[in-house]
């Protein structure tokens, strides 16, 4: 069976659909997977050994191209898919398999697309609470339950010679444990933890004996100068790095303090434990998917709002999560 997968754009969402391609082929012991995703993304996607070939799509996230996708999927249309499963819920999306002519194409109801999918499922946002679960129902058949269950975690394989070259080129040294912040959260500042917790927090984990290494985008730059306790042992790695870099970097780290962002998931897939950090969003709906997680979230009334800004202007979410509290979880996790 050959596979054509339509991949999310974001950063977490591409990591956390490891967990179909896990779960194809281990239902489909003989399964063919290829991935459309946005080129960006094609290196990660390289790190997961369930997916024989990534395919680029030269539009991001929000962007139409239709002509570019049109050529896609007739370029593709000789590969004789035999389904297509379509993550995202946009009409543009579903041109590429359409196109593609494969003949079974699966996606959920969302904007108008009939015909484009030929397999529509209906999205009870009630039950599939979680986007790894609706994921893992689109590749189910139709008459499976309704509920799937995430038998399968996402694993991106670190490169130890990437790694290797990392360390020699960055001048990192490996004489404390790694203790890795991610302070971004590309979403907006309801989901970022405010930088003067993080500092403090650098503080007390260099106090300790670690070392903290900051990853994130050239955006998040200026975020890790502003945590730098001006100590040895702080190290802020924002916009020197790929995001595949990351995957190796991580794997060098005892742990990471996230907010929930792409990142977090990437540290999750590279199998380090993780102390998450929700504000206005909920572990309910996109989790870590790892055993070694500790959810920080205080169930304050108005959240989660799911909003970019805070709606009352407070901040109190994530303000009220203090920098000893995630603390208190790293040395537990570590002495556990």
């Amino acid at each position: 069976m050959k596979i054509l997968i339509v991949a999310p754009a974001w950063v977490g969402d591409m990591v956390m659909a490891q967990s179909l391609f896990k779960s194809l082929r281990n239902d489909y012991s003989d399964a063919v997977l290829d991935v459309v995703a946005p080129s960006w993304s094609l290196p990660i996607i390289d790190r997961m050994p369930e997916i024989r070939r990534g395919i680029a799509l030269s539009a991001g996230h929000g962007q139409l191209h239709i002509a570019a996708r049109i050529r896609t999927g007739r370029f593709l249309a000789g590969n004789a898919y035999d389904r297509a499963i379509v993550l995202p819920r946009t009409w543009k999306s579903a041109l590429i398999p359409f196109f593609a002519k494969i003949p079974v194409r699966t996606g959920f109801r969302g904007e108008f697309r009939y015909g484009l999918i030929n397999d529509m499922r209906k999205l009870d946002k009630t039950v599939l609470t979680m986007t790894v679960l609706r994921y893992l129902a689109l590749g189910r058949e139709r008459r499976a339950k309704i509920v799937p269950e995430i038998r399968f975690y996402p694993e991106l394989q670190a490169d130890p010679e990437n790694r290797d070259r990392l360390v020699k080129t960055l001048g990192l040294r490996m004489d404390r444990p790694v203790a890795v912040f991610c302070p971004g959260a590309e979403y907006g500042p309801a989901k970022q933890w405010p930088l003067d917790h993080y500092r403090r927090l650098a503080e007390m984990l260099i106090a300790d004996g670690y070392q903290v290494w900051t990853l994130g985008s050239s955006k998040e730059a200026g975020a890790a100068e502003r945590i730098d306790p001006g100590s040895t042992g702080f190290v802020n790695l924002c916009g020197r790095t790929r995001l595949v870099d990351t995957v190796d970097l991580m794997s060098l780290a005892v742990c990471a303090v996230t907010n929930d962002s792409g990142l977090m998931h990437v540290a999750a897939a590279a199998g380090i434990p993780v102390q998450a950090i929700y504000g206005s969003s909920s572990p309910a709906y996109t989790p870590p998917l790892t055993t070694r997680a500790d959810i920080h979230r205080l169930g304050l009334e108005c959240s989660p709002c799911f909003k970019r800004q805070c709606p009352p202007g407070h901040l109190d979410c994530l303000k009220k999560i203090s920098p000893e509290s995630v603390h208190g979880s790293i040395r537990a996790r570590a002495d556990g």
